[in-house]
Formats: C-alpha cells, sequence, structure tokens
C-alpha cells in the first residue's frame, strides 16, 4: 500500500474541533440519513486493536427503534427505582422522552474475547477509540453528538436485552442528530506542556 498523503491542517482541525452537543441543542424530526449512520460506523471499526479481536460491536436504535429503547429503559428504570423506593417521575419522563429527540441513537457494547488473554482494560481502550473515531466523523459531517452513560449502561439485568454475555460489557450510547443551531460549540483545554514531563 502507498503512504497515505495526510493533511495535518485538517487533522488537527478535526480533532481540535469536536464537541459534544447534547439533547437541547439537537433538531428535532430532521433524521440523518442512514448512510451517514453507516459511514461513522465504518470509520469506528479502524480503532485500533490489540490482536485484531475488535471488541466493538453496536445496535443503531432508528425511527420507531428509538420508541422501543425508550420504552425499554424508562419501563426498567421505574421496574428498579420502585423495588427501592427512590422513584422519580422527572427521571422517568426524561428516560422515555429523551432518546426520541435523537435522530439515531447507538448503543455501545464491548464484547470480550476471553480466549484471546488480553487484558479488559486493553479492550476497553479499544472501543472507546471506535468511539471517538465516530465522534470526528460526526463532527466532521457537522452534527451533533455525544457519549452518554446513563440509563441502562450499568444495569446488570439490562445485559441480555443488548446481546451482551456476563463478561461483556455496555459501555453507553452515542446519540446523533443534526444540530438546531449553526453556533459550533466553544472547546476548552490546558497545553499539553502542563501534563507533559520529559525524560532526555
Amino acid at each position: 500500500m502507498e503512504k497515505p498523503d495526510f493533511n495535518i491542517t485538517e487533522v488537527n482541525k478535526i480533532i481540535r474541533g469536536r464537541r459534544s452537543m447534547f439533547f437541547a441543542q439537537f433538531k428535532e424530526n430532521d433524521p440523518v440519513d442512514d448512510a451517514v449512520i453507516e459511514e461513522i460506523l465504518e470509520n469506528a471499526t479502524w480503532a485500533p486493536t490489540h490482536k485484531l479481536t475488535e471488541p466493538w460491536s453496536f445496535i443503531v436504535f432508528a425511527g420507531e427503534g428509538r420508541q422501543k429503547f425508550a420504552d425499554y429503559q424508562s419501563e426498567l428504570y421505574k421496574e428498579r427505582t420502585t423495588k427501592n423506593g427512590t422513584f422519580n417521575e422527572a427521571a422517568y419522563m426524561r428516560f422515555k422522552e429523551n432518546p426520541l429527540k435523537a435522530s439515531h441513537i447507538i448503543a455501545i457494547k464491548m464484547k470480550h474475547d476471553l480466549k484471546a488473554g488480553l487484558p479488559v482494560m486493553e479492550e476497553i481502550a479499544a472501543v472507546a477509540m471506535a468511539v471517538q473515531n465516530m465522534y470526528l466523523s460526526a463532527s466532521a459531517h457537522g452534527l451533533a453528538a455525544f457519549w452518554g452513560t446513563g440509563g441502562p449502561t450499568f444495569w446488570p439485568e439490562a445485559k441480555p436485552w443488548f446481546g451482551l454475555e456476563e463478561e461483556d460489557m455496555l459501555m453507553g450510547f452515542f446519540y446523533i442528530a443534526k444540530p438546531a443551531t449553526e453556533n459550533w460549540p466553544m472547546g476548552k483545554r490546558k497545553p499539553a506542556t502542563e501534563k507533559t514531563d520529559w525524560v532526555r
């Protein structure tokens, strides 16, 4: 393969310009084309992966699928919190209504191949890098997106619904929509020099 001719200016621009945008910044009822979502997911699969385990897998909730996801997480929330006496109606409604504000919701799964003998941290890191590729791709398309770990992410009883085994992990949800505004959020980071030591 011939060495690619990368444009470092554009690489720096997309990495430093990537932003999270949340439900309040989503344009509702104007779905993103499925082909764009497929491209975003294809880019996700090019994340680094030790031993080529490719531990990521995804479920895309689109159209009426968003309602199925919303119903599932809100009812599971209600069931869990009713048992321990912490049910909150406002939280229940957020679980039920917020998914419908997104164009697509992508469940992020880490399938841990025990036979590969890799530390689980490496597999988690690989999936996180896949999500970064999704973030960069969504930003390049001018889309609003964020990675959230609320709802069923850490509820053990939710694993079967997402096709996960005991050793696997649900790593949250990537919400995507067209932005409701042309304004792009400002970012802020401390310079790398404040967090880097050099040994020469």
